[in-house]
């Protein structure tokens, strides 16, 4: 069964995967979104008592928590138990693009030049992540919901302002690539 599970399966079966998730999310009325849960998060460590938005029944929410636990986890079981000795497959463009903008690909799926301790400690790791994570945060709460949960359950529900934030998020994620990326690095 490991050996199943550790070998990379076709592309139609997460797609798959995630539409039966949606069937049975739009057959109880629930809707999924992962920025959900730090909403939740807050209300269960009190923030409810001093800002309003933070005040409802987080027991409602059970269900999104329990995915956000299951996801944590299938991440950690995926990078250690089923962790893969093969480099990972890119190629050659995004290999080279990747070397224009002066980071190293070594084969895993998150670059050590961009997500090692060298980096993150370093001040301008530091200050790109922070100021990342302040802006998907901002963009979370400004467009009412994250990439996920705008672009699976909003498109699913035929939801126009999920389909507004996702071609919104294209043309952020477009510049980021493009523009602001070669800034950067």
């Amino acid at each position: 069964m490991l050996e199943l599970l550790s070998q990379p399966w076709p592309w139609y079966t997460s797609g798959a995967a995630i539409a039966f998730i949606m069937v049975l999310l739009l057959f109880y009325g629930k809707s999924f979104g992962v920025s959900a849960n730090l909403r939740t998060m807050c209300t269960i460590a009190g923030a409810g008592k001093k800002v309003k938005f933070f005040d409802f029944d987080w027991r409602t929410q059970k269900w999104n928590l329990l995915f956000l636990f299951g996801s944590v986890l299938g991440g950690v079981i995926s990078s250690t138990i089923l962790k893969s000795d093969e480099p990972l497959q890119l190629s050659a463009a995004t290999v080279n693009d990747l070397q224009t903008l002066g980071i190293r690909f070594d084969g895993q799926l998150n670059p050590s030049s961009l997500f090692g301790w060298e980096f993150i400690t370093s001040p301008k790791g530091f200050l790109i992540l922070l100021l990342g994570g302040i802006l998907v945060g901002f963009g979370a709460r400004y467009a009412g919901g994250c990439t996920s949960g705008h672009a699976i359950s909003g498109l699913s529900n035929l939801q126009i302002p999920s389909l507004v934030a996702v071609v919104g998020f294209f043309i952020g994620g477009l510049i980021m690539t493009h523009l602001v990326l070669p800034l950067i690095f």
